[in-house]
């Protein structure tokens, strides 16, 4: 686990979990309904259309419609690390709908109507796309006004991570709205090495060890696979 440059076993514990929380009938494959609890529910039903429309990404499953572990893996680590040059090509081709090799405020705004419209179902403080527009803008400053290349994102990979979560997942859009700048300065002091992918699976891994010791005392055997895992069985 202290080695990151490979894919390490908190790696694996962390993606396994993950997946057999949303593969609820244990098929080993996922549908648009079981993505769509994934994350407690952070991605909009568009972002899910556009995933499994396999425009962005071709899936390693014959079952049409369906989701592999495969698949599984390259999302979530592209998601919860969108600073790779692997995530933000993935990304851009999951807003680029009309896949004409830039993103446009047409396509920008057909996402971000979604957030908008489950913030306001959630009672959350809604942000205008306007306002959204112009930060982003200003952050990665492209040639053409409201007209977004691969270019600009791979060479402002930090802000790639704002752009996309605050189009494609609700979670992401709210934690960046309600950031704490003095917390992220912490976990960056105390690991400056760590990855995005590493600070997520790290506190996973955390999470999901605490949760099984409560099991454990609790006698509930509900997750015995993901149990065995962390084991080390």
């Amino acid at each position: 686990n202290k080695i990151r440059d490979f894919f390490s076993y908190e790696h694996f514990y962390v993606v396994y979990c993950k997946f057999w929380e949303l593969d609820s009938d244990r098929d080993f494959l996922l549908d648009r309904e079981d993505l769509m609890k994934y994350d407690g529910h952070a991605f909009s039903r568009r972002c899910v259309e556009r995933i499994f429309s396999e425009s962005p990404k071709k899936f390693s499953s014959t079952i049409p419609g369906k989701m592999s572990y495969d698949d599984f893996v390259h999302l979530i680590i592209s998601d919860e690390d969108k600073t790779s040059d692997t995530a933000i090509e993935y990304w851009f081709r999951v807003v680029d709908f009309d896949d004409d090799g830039c993103i446009r405020l047409h396509e920008m705004k057909w996402f971000f109507e979604e957030q908008e419209q489950r913030m306001e179902c959630l009672n959350h403080e809604t942000v205008s796309f306007s306002d959204v527009l112009c930060q982003l803008s200003d952050m990665i400053e492209p040639e053409e006004p409201g007209v977004f290349h691969l270019k600009n994102f791979l060479e402002h990979r930090t802000t790639a991570t704002v752009f996309f979560s605050m189009l494609l997942s609700l979670h992401k859009l709210l934690e960046y709205e309600q950031r704490d700048p003095f917390a992220l300065k912490h976990q960056q002091r105390e690991h400056p090495d760590y990855t995005d992918w590493d600070r997520f699976c790290q506190q996973e891994y955390l999470r999901l060890a605490v949760e099984q010791d409560d099991d454990d005392e609790g006698g509930d055997g509900e997750m015995e696979g993901g149990n065995a895992f962390l084991d080390g069985g």
